[in-house]
């Protein structure tokens, strides 16, 4: 038995599928506890403990229906524990204590060795210098200047941190690569540029991790980079798991600090890959895989070779249209003109990944999840925090 179970915290509410049963077929008992929920058939029994932050209210069933495609629907009153406050990429009370070693996700080489951070500050919004000149009543002191970190500093920003190079240690470099090119037009001609290649490249797996902003300043993209006291190990975590773990955590704290809910994945070569629209960060997911014959179903676990496995996890929601191949180009036009709408760039690369991460997570939901009529049949899916 196929269960998937989505708990709203702030609206105390909960959506039941169970997505194996056809119309029609054999018939079964749905018994629901407030921890737990049991399913029984003539094959056999299927029960699903909840975690204990979670409580559904049983006398509170009700619309139980049969879709195509889903299974059977329910819906019912459901209670569940806000968790904890996201852990940020950098923790300053530890981090600040020692030093920390900087390494590529992808394959853990080590970036930066043993560097120690005294100051871990978020820099200002995009706009910050154009709100400048509404505050001083004297010209700009901060005109034509740079935020640029100190040795011992890391800058957070929305999706990226700069820090400061060192030459007493091995420090990453831009890829020694042939020049890239662009054209400008004059008069009915072309004339070709050179283009700075300032890309950070990992020297084992090749995979980029930033920029150099300057001669002493380099931009590391989040979604590239792992951050360690340096007397721990290097963390092995899954790729698609980090990027989405790290893109939600981004989402929520700037539609918490900015109220701003539609954002728009730009890659480092300044195309836009996605735009997205944040429906809600509330969402707890439990699934539970009964046999290898559900997992084609709609499974969001990763691991779906596991039968009778079941988890639980805090999930965001977001519509999404991809905007590659020249995609939406009239909505992405709109979106970019919009000053209510919050551009992340990262890695092009990255933002091909993210993609297929979403295009995926939505294949794997139920096919009643997987769009909004009303948004113009935008994908909806599930990210995992």
């Amino acid at each position: 038995m196929h269960v998937f179970l989505e708990v709203r915290r702030q609206l105390e509410s909960a959506l039941l599928i169970l997505g194996e049963p056809k119309e029609g077929g054999m018939p079964m008992d749905i018994s629901v506890t407030p921890s737990s929920l049991q399913m029984k058939t003539p094959e056999g029994c299927t029960e699903v403990r909840l975690p204990a932050e979670v409580r559904l209210v049983p006398s509170s069933s009700r619309g139980l229906r049969y879709v195509a495609g889903d299974g059977l629907h329910l819906r019912l009153q459901a209670q569940a524990e806000f968790s904890s406050k996201l852990i940020s990429m950098f923790n300053q009370s530890s981090h600040t204590r020692g030093c920390c070693t900087f390494y590529c996700q992808s394959c853990g080489e080590v970036i930066i060795r043993d560097r120690k951070l005294l100051r871990v500050l978020p820099l200002p919004t995009e706009n910050w210098g154009a709100l400048v000149g509404e505050w001083c009543c004297h010209p700009d002191p901060f005109a034509n200047k740079p935020l640029d970190p100190q040795e011992n500093d890391c800058f957070i920003g929305d999706s990226f941190f700069l820090v400061n190079l060192r030459n007493d240690l091995w420090q990453p470099r831009p890829q020694l690569a042939p020049e890239e090119t662009h054209c400008l037009s004059s008069e009915n001609h072309f004339k070709l540029k050179p283009k700075a290649n300032t890309k950070v490249i990992c020297k084992r797996c090749k995979v980029m991790v930033g920029e150099t902003m300057s001669s002493e300043t380099i931009k590391f993209y989040m979604t590239e980079m792992i951050i360690q006291p340096s007397e721990r190990n290097f963390p092995i975590i899954p790729r698609s798991q980090f990027v989405q773990s790290i893109i939600a955590q981004c989402l929520m704290e700037l539609s918490s600090a900015r109220s701003t809910f539609r954002f728009i994945i730009q890659g480092h070569d300044g195309k836009t890959y996605i735009l997205l629209w944040l429906l809600n960060s509330d969402s707890l997911v439990i699934e539970s895989l009964g046999n290898s014959k559900s997992v084609k179903k709609f499974p969001l676990l990763e691991d779906v070779s596991k039968a009778n496995f079941s988890s639980a996890w805090n999930a965001v929601k977001v519509l999404y249209q991809p905007c590659i191949k020249n995609r939406n180009e009239t909505l992405t036009s709109s979106w970019e003109s919009d000053i209510s709408v919050h551009s992340l760039t990262l890695p092009s690369a990255t933002c091909l990944e993210l993609l297929l991460i979403l295009s995926r997570n939505t294949a794997m939901l139920p096919p009643s999840l997987r769009s909004m009529n009303s948004f113009q049949v935008r994908n909806c899916s599930f990210s995992r925090v």
